[in-house]
């Protein structure tokens, strides 16, 4: 059994680690409770730019210097923008954690945000959203996303083209101090480290950054829309994507919903591969998975077809979803956990996949919660669990975006 201690320091900082003592690198991931639901209506985009400038200098380096200094220790550092958080982690070894820990500290708190940096951050931004109408998968998944999630979960990170022109490098600055303090934040560190030693620096560089209370955790309402929308684009392929709602992650069914995708799109023996792209030839690329905001839960599907078979390979997705809960066998089930079971053995075995889940947990949970435990459930699921599933949620109330030259008709 891993030791995974938890606690909220004085600073209002939010702490978690996975002690690995036999590992030679530490992970660590510092998540913000903030992130594109908490944009100003006006300025969508916003909180991916600040993720995306606040590396780009300090009060003390400039955002070559601060690289620099990262290269020096021989850490990696990475960030990333999400609906309900904006993350910032890397990997170091353990005599360079807490000289890692100081750097992200210090742009963290003492960012300038370099106008330049700003306006080129402002329009490279500009430049990837309209690219998304070459990339028509991430199109279709942008105009699902606000069809299914609502106006503050379905935000695309990088915003729209009207919001973005009218950033600026005080949106910001104005965005970081109102969104980022101790309170806000969660850090989880995995490897071969000493969890009280850790706590002091946390607790050091981040005393009196912002405010100590806790905030940013309540969970936003998903606002699920059933129905069915078409986007004209000339193109040879004709992109599906289906929404309903799944179960949140902390629900005793969400295992047997992790198994049933297993079933559906876990590889190359898995149902919606073989009956609909192998078999019939409908599909150029068909797939589905689980999307879980806090407290929430949706079950996607996605599809590249031609315009002509659109309609069809919509009906066969459908069928071939509910025709588990009539002719699942335990060939497909044990074939599906094996692949959840193997996957957390081996790539979610790593240290910075004990970090990563970790992190998640306290997002979810409120608390660590032991891998054994996650794993039990799934190998625990039946095929009556699947049917039962299956039951309790139908696929009756549907979110759906076709994108392509031919409506969907159904």
């Amino acid at each position: 059994m891993i030791e995974t201690p938890h606690e909220f320091l004085s600073c209002g900082l939010e702490m978690a680690a996975a002690i690995l003592p036999q590992r030679h690198a530490v992970n660590f991931e510092l998540r913000l409770h903030t992130g594109t639901a908490r944009e100003p209506e006006n300025r969508l985009g916003l909180a991916h730019l600040v993720e995306e400038t606040i590396t780009k200098g300090t009060e003390l380096r400039s955002g070559r210097e601060l690289s620099d200094a990262f290269d020096t220790i021989g850490a990696s550092h990475n960030s990333w923008t999400g609906r309900e958080n904006i993350g910032f982690g890397g990997t170091c070894l353990p005599e360079f954690l807490e000289e890692a820990l100081k750097l992200h500290a210090e742009f963290l708190r003492r960012p300038t945000f370099p106008a330049e940096a700003c306006a080129v951050a402002v329009e490279l931004a500009g430049q990837e959203i309209n690219s998304l109408n070459d990339e028509p998968r991430e199109l279709c998944d942008k105009l699902l996303a606000r069809q299914t999630y609502g106006p503050l979960l379905g935000r695309h990170l990088l915003g729209e083209p009207e919001t973005l022109e009218r950033i600026t490098r005080q949106d910001l600055a104005a965005f970081w101090r109102d969104q980022f303090s101790a309170g806000r934040m969660q850090l989880v560190v995995a490897g071969p480290i000493d969890f009280e030693q850790v706590r002091q620096w946390a607790e050091s560089l981040f005393d009196g950054f912002g405010s100590a209370e806790r905030a940013g955790r309540q969970p936003f309402a998903v606002e699920f829309s059933p129905r069915r929308t078409h986007h004209q684009q000339e193109a040879e392929q004709e992109q599906i994507g289906i929404c309903y709602p799944g179960v949140e992650v902390t629900s005793p069914a969400y295992p047997v919903e992790r198994v049933m995708l297993g079933v559906l799109s876990g590889g190359m023996s898995s149902r919606l591969f073989t009956e609909v792209r192998e078999k019939l030839g409908l599909v150029y690329y068909v797939g589905a998975w689980s999307e879980h905001p806090r407290r929430a839960g949706m079950i996607h599907i996605a599809a590249s077809t031609t315009p002509q078979r659109c309609g069809e390979t919509y009906a066969t997705i459908l069928q071939e979803v509910s025709r588990l809960a009539e002719d699942l066998t335990e060939e497909e089930l044990g074939r599906a956990k094996t692949g959840i079971l193997a996957r957390a053995e081996t790539r979610g075995d790593t240290t910075a996949a004990r970090c990563a889940e970790v992190s998640a947990d306290l997002f979810h949970y409120g608390h660590p919660v032991p891998q054994e435990e996650k794993l039990d459930a799934v190998r625990a699921v039946t095929i009556e669990d699947v049917k039962r599933y299956l039951h309790e949620h139908p696929r009756d109330r549907l979110s759906v975006v076709s994108l392509g030259p031919k409506q969907l008709e159904v």
